[in-house]
């Protein structure tokens, strides 16, 4: 029983690093190209900012604005850089399971609460964020949170990318102790974040849809979710939208199963 436990292991190990190798973020020229381009566009436009606050021919709502898109390209330099270097390390092997106790409503409650302060900024006025959960209560799980943050994260800040005015919808249903998550959104970027997840050649995919950040973010919560032991696939929302669903297999802690498969819960709606 023990040398086929330890088989099957071995099989989702190796199941895992294949999926992981088949984009490798760090190798790929057009993607270390578009890096350097946009950490170069960000830290520009941080310069000539910085240089114009410090002119008097500007009034106070001008630079208060000038302040705003330095912060904006501070956020975007320092995002676009997490998930590289995320990617690289996730590339090399350094990584480690984990797990903890932990109830997913709360996750998604910290995180609605993150998002919220992001998009009462100026510049994403035009974005509502909706907080759903259709049915399923498991109560408390064992579970990678941080690594299920951070995907959720990540696909947020791209639907945020691609979506300038509309509708970010997160949410996520329990059942049969797997835990499906979902991030959709109403914006245009639905055929090249189809392209990025389901490439086997990111250089290519880049020459079809020029947009590092965009392929970045998509080939990281690929390699979390895989290493999650989920599955991901995306679907067309509308017209160009997109709708990005993954699933975390979770283990409910016996103490706390107090489920409620069918109970619905109207959705929270904010600005």
């Amino acid at each position: 029983m023990k040398k086929a436990s330890r088989d099957i292991d071995s099989e989702t190990e190796n199941s895992v690093s294949d999926t992981l190798s088949v984009v490798s973020a760090v190798h790929c020229p057009l993607l270390l190209s578009g890096m350097s381009h946009e950490v170069r566009t960000h830290m520009n436009s941080i310069v000539a900012f910085s240089y114009l606050l410090k002119n008097n021919d500007f009034d106070d709502t001008e630079k208060e604005d000038f302040s705003k898109q330095i912060l904006s390209s501070c956020d975007q330099l320092i995002q676009l850089m997490d998930n590289f270097l995320d990617s690289a390390i996730i590339d090399s092997g350094a990584t480690s399971s984990g797990l903890k106790e932990c109830k997913p409503e709360n996750i998604l409650n910290d995180l609605m609460s993150e998002f919220r302060d992001i998009l009462s900024r100026e510049v994403h006025k035009g974005v509502v964020l909706v907080a759903e959960s259709s049915y399923g209560d498991p109560g408390i799980v064992n579970i990678d949170n941080d690594r299920v943050f951070r995907v959720i994260r990540i696909l947020f800040q791209n639907a945020l990318r691609n979506t300038h005015s509309g509708y970010i919808k997160i949410g996520y249903t329990y059942r049969d102790n797997i835990l499906t998550f979902h991030v959709i959104d109403s914006g245009q970027g639905y055929s090249k974040c189809k392209e990025f997840l389901h490439t086997e050649d990111l250089n290519e995919s880049l020459t079809q849809f020029n947009d590092t950040v965009t392929a970045i973010n998509i080939t990281l919560a690929n390699q979390l979710i895989s290493i999650l032991g989920g599955t991901v696939w995306i679907e067309c929302n509308g017209i160009t939208g997109s709708a990005i669903y993954f699933t975390v297999p979770v283990k409910t802690i016996a103490a706390s199963q107090e489920i409620s498969i069918n109970r619905y819960v109207n959705p929270m709606m904010a600005i």
